[in-house]
């Protein structure tokens, strides 16, 4: 896997980049799984309600097996796809028994290997097991938060988090965050690391491809005029005026704290991610 750098021959090829990889198949996806999917375009009832959204490729869902409850049935990869709705790759697989489905893909997953869902499935690349069977130190990814619900979290290109210690009933994991968290031994992870983390080495290069992708311009608001943001107005050149920046509506952005102060799940996090510089 490496990135490729487009040669400049027009300003807007210029530092264009994409991830180029030998194992990504360019086939066509499997037709029995993929559904359609509509594009809400950022609209509700045809007004705008998320901003910065709309236009783009139309695109098909590819049904991702989050799950993988294929238990003891082993499974061949048959490709190594892009999925345009994740920045990580999919995995098709062949099982036995004649079923296909979509997977997330490790890294170093490549065609023709053999990877194996079970409560004592071998630790080895690509296969599923039980959080209380993995060694410490071992890097998972695609875990359940609660045993069979599926993979929640560490599913994005690249990410993978460390199995620190295992006890009776709880295991201790520390996320790609740096945050420390509890979760069930009887949960299931997939040992290795999300594929595709040259993803966020990728220049988008140009507006387009972003138009390609979905996103519309977004306009800075110390731009904008007093009565469109918090931000506006000034002569010129301006800061935002304010002690602290706001949102378009006025609520308080960059550093505000938004949990719950009484969440559920604040008695898993043993320790609590570092703030950002």
């Amino acid at each position: 896997m490496a990135i490729k750098v487009y040669k400049k021959n027009t300003a807007g090829r210029r530092n264009m980049s994409i991830v180029k990889s030998e194992d990504v198949s360019s086939k066509k996806p499997e037709k029995s799984l993929m559904a359609p999917m509509k594009s809400k375009a950022g609209r509700s009832h045809g007004k705008i309600s998320v901003r910065h959204q709309g236009g783009g490729a139309k695109r098909r869902y590819r049904i991702v097996d989050f799950r993988q409850d294929k238990f003891g049935i082993p499974g061949k990869i048959a490709a190594i796809e892009r999925d345009p709705n994740r920045s990580s790759f999919i995995a098709l697989i062949n099982y036995v028994d004649g079923e296909k489905r979509y997977i997330l893909a490790s890294e170093g997953m490549k065609a023709g290997m053999e990877i194996l869902t079970a409560e004592n499935a071998p630790i080895k690349l690509g296969n599923r097991t039980k959080v209380k069977n993995i060694p410490t130190g071992t890097t998972i990814c695609n875990l359940e938060l609660f045993p069979g619900k599926g993979g929640q979290i560490v599913r994005g290109a690249g990410s993978s988090a460390i199995l620190t210690a295992v006890e009776d009933k709880t295991a201790q994991v520390k996320m790609p965050s740096g945050e420390i968290r509890l979760v069930s031994s009887d949960c299931y992870a997939t040992i290795g690391q999300v594929s595709n983390f040259e993803h966020n080495a990728v220049n988008i290069g140009k507006a387009g491809r972003k138009r390609h992708m979905g996103v519309r311009p977004g306009v800075r608001g110390t731009v904008m005029n007093p009565v469109d943001h918090p931000h506006g107005g000034g002569e010129g050149k301006q800061g935002i005026g304010l002690k602290h920046p706001k949102t378009p509506w006025g609520k308080p952005a960059l550093g505000k704290k938004t949990r719950k102060k009484k969440r559920y799940s604040n008695k898993f996090i043993i320790k609590r991610r570092q703030k950002r510089k």
